[in-house]
């Protein structure tokens, strides 16, 4: 396993990161755990989840999931470097979401119970709030690492200006900030580089990029479609986009196959090759499908096909593969 400094802390963390949202819902609790395991073993030991994953709301049932594991011991928790998320609703309640401070309380401590530890590495905020001041929110968040609580705190699908207004509020107040922005980002979504990815490296905040497959049209789906190993819980995802660009996931393919890599490998591969990125979340169903992706780590994408994936998933805007204002003005 490689590893790297979660942004511009002294953390370290492993290039792929262990995504958790299908535990306990499509993947059942002994085979969540026989991942997790697996993933140990490989020297994975950056997990990611949050309190709302699991679909049973307000349960946090993939956070139980992962709290059971941890308690089998074993060295679990001392080697696991463990992300959680607060701010989506976790009950009918007028203050049972978002990031006020009350909510903020609430839903660390609950966090806590269902992981059964008692301090979390890494707390996400999972969206911005609107409604509420970054003062009150760092205030809130001083306080969890003051207990000793939290370490670290990240953001998730932040504008790039939100991560800036969150990173000069907290330097305001003399403390670390954000180390971490969790975003959408895959060769087919590369919104995340007009002024997202900018922002987290000017601040130093790792991006963790979510859904590197793109629901999974970048794992090779025609080949799936073709000999029936294609999952059906993902086809409203990847039907659309395969609809919309059928020839450049196609002509993807090929490319893979001239280079001998499977197609979800390269996608990987690529997002490793982005500056500024700590690495993709990985949502394994299967110990198998854990295994393949560490093929990623050992795959070097050379120039030409780095320029021909370019010309294949264009960077946004009409002035190519360059952050704002530069992308679509002079």
């Amino acid at each position: 396993m490689k590893y790297t400094r979660l942004g511009r802390s002294g953390l370290s963390v492993s290039r792929l990161v262990l995504g958790t949202m299908n535990f306990g819902q499509s993947t059942p609790e002994p085979d969540s755990h026989a991942i997790m395991d697996r993933a140990r073993e490989h020297g994975i030991n950056f997990f990611d989840t949050s309190n709302t994953y699991g679909g049973q709301f307000g349960g946090g049932l993939t956070e139980q999931v992962i709290g059971r594991w941890l308690a089998q011991g074993g060295g679990r928790r001392d080697t696991t470097v463990l992300a959680t998320k607060a701010y989506g609703p976790m009950g009918d309640g007028p203050n049972n979401s978002g990031l006020s401070a009350l909510h903020i309380r609430r839903a660390c401590e609950a966090s806590l119970r269902r992981l059964q530890t008692d301090y979390i590495d890494v707390y996400q905020m999972h969206h911005v709030d609107r409604d509420t001041p970054w003062d009150e929110i760092w205030e809130a968040f001083g306080v969890l690492h003051q207990q000793g609580k939290v370490l670290y705190f990240g953001s998730s699908n932040f504008a790039g200006w939100h991560i800036a207004a969150a990173s000069e509020a907290a330097r305001s107040r003399h403390l670390l900030g954000l180390v971490s922005e969790q975003s959408i980002y895959n060769l087919m979504s590369r919104w995340a580089e007009l002024e997202v990815l900018p922002a987290a490296r000017h601040y130093g905040a790792g991006v963790i990029a979510y859904s590197p497959l793109h629901g999974g049209v970048l794992s090779g789906i025609l080949r799936k479609q073709r000999d029936g190993s294609a999952v059906r819980s993902g086809t409203g995802v990847w039907a659309a986009a395969l609809a919309e660009h059928p020839d450049a996931v196609e002509a993807y393919e090929k490319l893979c196959a001239q280079i001998g890599e499977d197609p979800a490998s390269v996608a990987l591969a690529w997002l490793l090759a982005q500056d500024g990125v700590t690495g993709p979340i990985i949502g394994p169903r299967t110990s198998e499908q854990l295994d393949g992706s560490l093929r990623a780590l050992e795959i070097t994408l050379d120039p030409a096909t780095l320029a021909r994936l370019d010309d294949l998933f264009p960077p946004p805007g009409p002035n190519g593969a360059k952050p704002a204002p530069e992308a679509y003005a002079w």
